[in-house]
This record gives C-alpha cells, structure tokens and sequence, in this order.
C-alpha cells in the first residue's frame, strides 16, 4: 500500500473503525457501510487500545443531518468541502443532490492509501463528482483547492471535523481565515472544538497521554468558540456535545470519565 501515514492522520483510521463499529450496532445513529474497508486492521488496533470515542458516531450523525439538510436546500450549497477529509465516505454515501460537487482535502499520503483502500474495496462510484485535493494543512491550499475547479463565488458548505484539537493556535487562526476568504455569502461552516478545560483536567490526562505517546497531541481548544467566527463576520450558533447527544437519545452516559465532555459543534452561517 503506498505511503506511510504520520501519527496524525493515522488517527484518521481509528475514526473510521469507529465508525464501522457503530454501523454494526442494530441501533446505530448511521450506516457507513465502507468504514471497516478504511479502517482495516490498523484502525481496529488503534480503536482496540484507546477505547470507543461515543463523540465520533455523535459527530458524525450531526453531520450527517447537517449536511443533508443544508446542502439539499433549494437554495444550498452545490460546493462541499471536506478540511482534512481523512477516511470520509459522505460523498458515496449521503443522497447530495445533482449538481453537487465534493472537495476532500488531506495530506498526500493519506489520500493516496485511502484511494487504495476504496479500490481494494471494489467500490462502486461516488454518487457525486468527488475530489481528493492533496495538500499541506497547515499551510496556504487555497491555490491547490481553486486549481481542483473550486469557486470561491459561490456558496460552499465546509467540514472540518475532529480537527482543530491537533492544531496550534495560530493554525486555527490560519484555518478560518482562508475559509472564510473563499466563502461567499450564504456558505456555511460546521465544525468543533474540544473544552479548554478538558485539556487542563486530571481525569482527561490517561487520553491525552496516550495521544501525545502515539505522536498526536492536542494542542488546542476553547470553552467560547463562538468569538473566532463573529469575529469573522459568521453567525453563528454554538451546541455542546453533551446536548447533542441527548437530543439523538445516545445510549452512552455522556460524563468525564468516559472522555465524552467537554466539546462543542459549531454551525456558522457567511453573513450576506
């Protein structure tokens, strides 16, 4: 299999296990039916030694509605943009409507296994035109993103999920600046953040070690998000994990122990 994934995107098929563990659940919050293909043996390892992450299936059913919702609209968004993609399959498994294109920006190593993956997977087209856009990050891809036929005139709808956690500050700065330079008026962004405070608390410690070990520390998060996108001319509307689940009627207790609190999903909507 070509390339050799960093601890970073690694994490990217731990999600994934986690995700396949939770489409074989009779009760499952979503059916992701090419997660365990992406996963594979390394993210079920990876899953098998941290432990089940009740945010990832939580997350990814709010997306899930998030997106169908927004971008089958009649006056949505025919432009997605996956930030730091990973092992996503939205783009072959949500019903997006006709017209929709779908950009998936990641580092080239991962993407370059991931399209082995699919392959391997005999799996069949995207439902829409996808593009994986291999990128660095934490850096400038606008130039990349524009050269895959992105339009920064037209309304997008972005995703960057279980990302900013991995990123400094300034990097998270960084992030919204160039979204929000491409997004014109009526793009919405969807995103989320873990709790300043669960960094800094003691029963989060086990975690993080265990993350830091693997060579994928969390640096940042924030209690108050919602100033990083006011600030930038969004409105916005802040919803904490712990809510989130409720509302879905999620079956795990959602406490500190479990490493579940803490966080929270943010939907910003580009002022006109």
């Amino acid at each position: 299999m070509p390339g050799t994934l960093d601890p970073v995107a690694r994490t990217a098929r731990l999600t994934a296990a986690q995700r396949a563990r939770e489409s074989a659940r009779p009760d499952r919050l979503f059916d992701d039916p090419l997660a365990a293909s992406l996963a594979g043996d390394t993210g079920r390892a990876l899953l098998d030694e941290f432990g089940d992450v009740p945010a990832i299936p939580v997350r990814t059913r709010f997306y899930d509605d998030a997106l169908t919702r927004l971008c089958t609209a009649d006056d949505g968004p025919r432009q997605l943009v996956l930030v730091a993609a990973g092992m996503d399959s939205r783009a072959h498994r949500l019903d997006l409507p006709a017209g929709t294109t779908v950009f998936e920006l990641d580092r080239p190593e991962l993407l370059a296994v991931k399209e082995t993956l699919l392959a391997e997977a005999g799996t069949p087209p995207a439902r829409c035109p996808r593009h994986p856009v291999a990128v660095d990050l934490a850096a400038d891809w606008t130039g990349p993103l524009r050269a895959a036929g992105f339009r920064a005139d037209r309304p997008t709808c972005w995703l960057a999920e279980g990302l900013t956690q991995y990123l400094e500050e300034p990097a998270v700065h960084g992030l919204f600046d160039r979204i929000t330079a491409l997004s014109a008026p009526g793009s919405t962004l969807l995103t989320d953040f873990v709790g300043r405070s669960m960094l800094d608390a003691p029963w989060a410690r086990p975690m993080l070690g265990l993350l830091a070990e693997w060579g994928a520390p969390w640096h940042y998060g924030t209690d108050d998000p919602a100033p990083l996108f006011t600030g930038r001319d969004w409105q916005v509307e802040v919803t904490a994990f712990e809510t989130v689940a409720a509302d879905l009627g999620v079956r795990w207790p959602f406490t500190p122990a479990l490493g579940t609190g803490g966080g929270s999903i943010v939907e910003a909507r580009r002022r006109s």
